[in-house]
């Protein structure tokens, strides 16, 4: 029998657990033998400690194997999935997997909460009125193998441990560790029945990896653990120092994807859309290359299958359909109000990490672990980094339900805007791609 404390103070001091010490903390925060005041300084501990390679597979094999992993091999072909390690107004994947399931690459999907500043897969999908992401695994199994399709959240069977580690790093400030990082993203994924893996890790403010450095470093972490479990795994840097597309906010992103979906095209949101599913359709084995992949992907965009292949999966969610084709008529925000310059120049800055703040103030995010989403809450902008603006011109619209958090969060909003006197560039959006083999740059035209 181990002695928790003293493993929180091994870990705390520099030390390396083993593997039945790992096993034998996550197997009992699980069963409640460890409370979470004990992981949480774990965690901690982890956060300033860090583990190396070897501690961090041991950790995602323990977190992997703390509940099942999906056998989908009766499934005819190639299953890719696509993980983004989170951003501000990152819808990607609500548009990505039904697009890349309409060009034949079945697309089984486990995906997250809103974790720190940044938003969830599934919180942006549970604001679909009766969409359900808590599907079984029978469930999961049977919509993947008849849409191609599927978009769930964690069961209790898969990866449970990060289940709940997952909310417990939301609320202790051990988020941004690249260990723990790894770990989650990897139990789930190596989980869930996948045999190739596209990454979308994010740098920049918005980003829980700033700096480019520790984003390359959390990608070859993600990339090695991919391999090293038999997966194919690519993965791309990605720029995160603005909001992702137009909107931040759970139904105001939807309502972004199904327009994209329906073929708007918004260019950053799209440019990395088209790019992570090119690079899906060809580890699915639908083309030869990652750009043929995104002609392909252009092309259900525009001949509207990715659109009929969304439908078809929200119907199987049970979500209603009517909101999804009349966008229109879902229920309103009670303060709808306008953010407007308070000068005149060139945008060259919109804080995404600010920007995230703010849409959990006003509704959009969790600050407790049990608060309930506000699915309307957000902010849609008018006005993108390299955009001309004149004072008085609106940037952004905040919309929330909460009447004490309005002065306070529009200030943010409009001090989240940083301006420049001379023209400015937009930011490149795909820094690079990496994979087994190292750093490559990315040149491929969109």
């Amino acid at each position: 029998m181990f002695n928790p404390t003293e493993l929180i103070r091994k870990k705390r001091d520099g030390g390396k657990p083993s593997r039945e010490e790992l096993e034998f903390l996550i197997k009992g925060y699980l069963d409640g033998t460890i409370p979470e005041y004990q992981m949480s300084a774990f965690l901690m501990a982890v956060f300033f400690r860090r583990m190396d390679f070897e501690e961090t597979s041991v950790f995602t094999d323990v977190m992997l194997h703390s509940g099942v992993v999906v056998d989908l091999s009766s499934i005819p072909g190639i299953k890719v999935d696509k993980h983004s390690t989170g951003g501000v107004g990152d819808k990607v994947s609500i548009i990505l997997a039904p697009m890349v399931a309409a060009c034949g690459v079945p697309v089984p999907m486990i995906s997250g909460r809103g974790l720190g500043h940044t938003g969830g897969t599934l919180d942006k999908l549970e604001s679909i009125p009766g969409f359900r992401t808590n599907l079984s695994l029978e469930e999961y199994k049977r919509v993947i193998a008849e849409v191609g399709v599927v978009m769930i959240g964690q069961t209790k069977e898969i990866a449970p441990a990060d289940k709940l580690m997952y909310a417990l790093r939301d609320v202790t400030g051990t988020v941004e560790s690249i260990p723990l990082i790894s770990g989650s993203i990897m139990s789930k994924k190596l989980a869930e029945g996948i045999d190739a893996l596209v990454l979308d890790i994010k740098t920049g403010r918005g980003a829980f990896m700033q700096k480019q450095e520790d984003a390359f470093e959390l990608a070859q972490n993600l990339i090695a653990i991919g391999t090293n479990f038999g997966k194919t795994t690519i993965g791309f840097l990605t720029d995160m120092n603005q909001p992702l597309g137009l909107a931040a906010g759970n139904w105001l992103e939807i309502v972004e994807c199904i327009d994209c979906l329906r073929g708007k095209h918004i260019p950053d949101l799209m440019e990395v859309t088209y790019v992570l599913g090119g690079a899906m359709v060809m580890l699915g084995g639908k083309s030869k290359t990652i750009q043929e992949g995104i002609e392909q992907c252009k092309e259900v965009i525009h001949n509207r299958k990715a659109f009929d292949k969304f439908v078809e999966m929200v119907k199987r969610h049970e979500g209603n359909i009517f909101y999804i084709m009349n966008p229109e008529s879902y229920p309103q925000s009670k303060f709808n109000i306008e953010i407007k310059s308070n000068q005149t120049g060139y945008i060259s800055g919109i804080d995404a990490l600010e920007i995230g703040h703010t849409c959990i103030q006003l509704g959009a995010g969790r600050m407790k672990v049990d608060d309930v989403i506000d699915p309307n809450a957000g902010v849609i902008f008018k006005k993108k980094i390299g955009d001309k603006v004149n004072t008085g011109e609106t940037l952004a619209t905040m919309f929330t339900d909460v009447e004490r958090v309005v002065q306070e969060s529009a200030n943010r909003v409009v001090n989240a805007f940083t301006f420049s006197e001379t023209p400015v560039q937009s930011p490149t959006l795909i820094h690079a791609l990496i994979d087994k083999d190292g750093v490559h740059e990315w040149k491929t035209a969109v």
